[in-house]
């Protein structure tokens, strides 16, 4: 029998809680050590999941005999130094996205992550949705023929915390950053960006210097049009929607919600519950499945996709929509350079 993947945690907030219950959920997986530097944290999920390793320091982590991988969970600042210990240590790593808000950062470690063969995946968890994926397998077996446009729609429940958006990038390295991805699953190659940002509802947000929504376009390489729209709030829940169009048809995907039984009457016609309101309740499979291609990419020897290269390719992007949406003019990117 196969021994379970021994994962060192390094982080345990909101995203680090979400990635200790797929580890515990999974089979393939133990969770052997927990970070943090507020020990608090770190104790409270080890004694939830018996897990006997607590450190505030994750060098002792990736340093550990007893750990075959690590998920990185912790503030962004960290993830570029802790990316580069665990490649220097041979470690395979779950990193969470963005890599850094800093693409120079990021550069700085792009030669040795290309060189290395340790694993190094990104937290993209909405590629290892069911519903998305299967639409992606739609679209690869040639389904609705050549892709012509792509339109993604994504909006929060309600706005985040004004401390939070201080520091979080803005609304394209943080929100949008998600959309980018998904957009390059479907057209790997953009080649221009074109981007709007809006204050519409949030004060607080426009006195943090950010946008509460956006409308993005982006070009494809072969004529392809993407079209990303973000909004901070959403009064019927998270709305996620996806939809591809190809020259032989169209794929769509709705929103989730949880049940399916809709109310007719004199009043109302398909009625039904609000959408799930957060994004643990919408994508908890997704951060499952994901954890579950990260250990096959580590028992194959194989580098996982998303890797460091899509999630350098993100912030290409985002860093393109931030200035776009800035000096309202559409800006050319490679991101092959």
């Amino acid at each position: 029998m196969t021994q379970p993947i021994r994962v060192g945690l390094i982080g345990t907030g909101r995203i680090g809680q979400v990635h200790a219950a797929s580890i515990a959920a999974l089979p393939e997986t133990t969770l052997q050590w927990v970070a943090d530097p507020f020990i608090a944290g770190a104790n409270a999920i080890a004694e939830q999941y018996g897990v006997a390793n607590v450190t505030t320091d994750a060098a002792e982590v990736i340093a550990a005999e007893d750990v075959d991988a690590i998920i990185i969970a912790s503030p962004t600042p960290t993830h570029v130094d802790l990316l580069g210990a665990a490649l220097d240590a041979g470690v395979p790593a779950l990193c969470e996205k963005p890599i850094d808000l800093d693409i120079a950062r990021v550069d700085a470690l792009r030669e040795k992550a290309a060189a290395s063969a340790t694993p190094i995946a990104l937290g993209f968890n909405r590629r290892f949705d069911t519903h998305f994926a299967d639409l992606h397998r739609l679209v690869r077996d040639g389904a609705i023929g050549k892709v012509e446009q792509v339109t993604i729609i994504s909006r929060d429940p309600a706005e985040p915390p004004v401390e939070y958006v201080k520091v979080s990038g803005g609304i394209f390295r943080d929100m949008t950053i998600h959309d980018f991805d998904m957009a390059r699953f479907f057209v790997p190659e953009i080649v221009e960006v074109t981007a709007r940002g809006f204050n519409q509802f949030s004060e607080g947000i426009r006195e943090a210097g950010d946008f509460d929504a956006a409308v993005v376009t982006l070009r494809g390489a072969g004529g392809e049009v993407v079209t990303i729209t973000n909004s901070r709030h959403s009064s019927y829940g998270y709305d996620q929607r996806l939809e591809v169009f190809g020259d032989a048809g169209m794929l769509q995907a709705s929103n989730v919600g949880d049940s399916n039984v809709r109310l007719y009457t004199a009043e109302t016609v398909e009625g039904q519950a609000p959408y799930q309101t957060f994004f643990l309740e919408r994508y908890a499979a997704a951060y499952r499945n994901e954890l579950s291609a990260f250990v096959a990419a580590i028992r194959e020897g194989v580098q996982p996709s998303p890797g460091f290269e899509d999630g350098r390719a993100a912030l290409v992007l985002a860093d393109a929509a931030e200035r776009s949406a800035r000096e309202g003019v559409s800006v050319p990117v490679d991101l092959s350079a």
